[in-house]
């Protein structure tokens, strides 16, 4: 015969179960937790994906738009030219607001990362490497560069002096 477990022994199981229900619950929870987290990233990452896609697909409409405005100003056509200039601005400015910047580097130090040198010009009264003309506008989105601007850099000038940013890098 088996002997019946005592008050206490069906206690103790009692609480035994409970806390292993409680482990399992507060497991699941957790899991439950990093999937929504998850989910949510990939959906973040999968609508950045699709807008840069579209971004980079309007772009050339854009290389086009600044090109007609850049006839019309040279021709005169001043009807057409306004015309065109509206419907521009307009979608620059709705790109601008979903994140989309213009790199127009004219003037400025040529950096790789955002800008793709096409061609070199000798100019001794600028410092090296210099962005002496922009052929095409490149475009990013936060850090993404989506595409370079094509360039032409000086050449045959000073050296550039570093930046007091720079110089900090190199010593970390």
């Amino acid at each position: 015969m088996e002997a019946k477990p005592t008050d206490s022994e069906q206690v103790a199981a009692a609480k035994a179960e409970a806390q292993e229900w409680q482990d399992k619950f507060l497991r699941l929870h957790a899991e439950w937790d990093t999937y929504r987290r998850r989910t949510a990233e990939q959906r973040e990452a999968e609508k950045a994906r699709a807008t840069e896609k579209l971004v980079s697909g309007l772009l050339p409409v854009l290389d086009d738009f600044e090109r007609t405005i850049d006839y019309a100003t040279k021709n005169g056509e001043q009807g057409l030219l306004d015309g065109v200039s509206a419907v521009h601005t307009k979608m620059v400015d709705v790109l601008k607001k979903d994140g989309v910047e213009v790199i127009d580097p004219q003037g400025e130090a040529f950096d790789a990362l955002e800008a793709q040198a096409v061609a070199t010009v000798d100019d001794a009264n600028v410092p090296d490497e210099t962005v002496a003309e922009v052929y095409q506008k490149g475009y990013k989105m936060g850090s993404k560069v989506l595409r370079p601007a094509m360039v032409t850099v000086t050449s045959g000038g000073p050296k550039r002096e570093k930046a007091p940013d720079e110089g900090d890098k190199d010593k970390k």
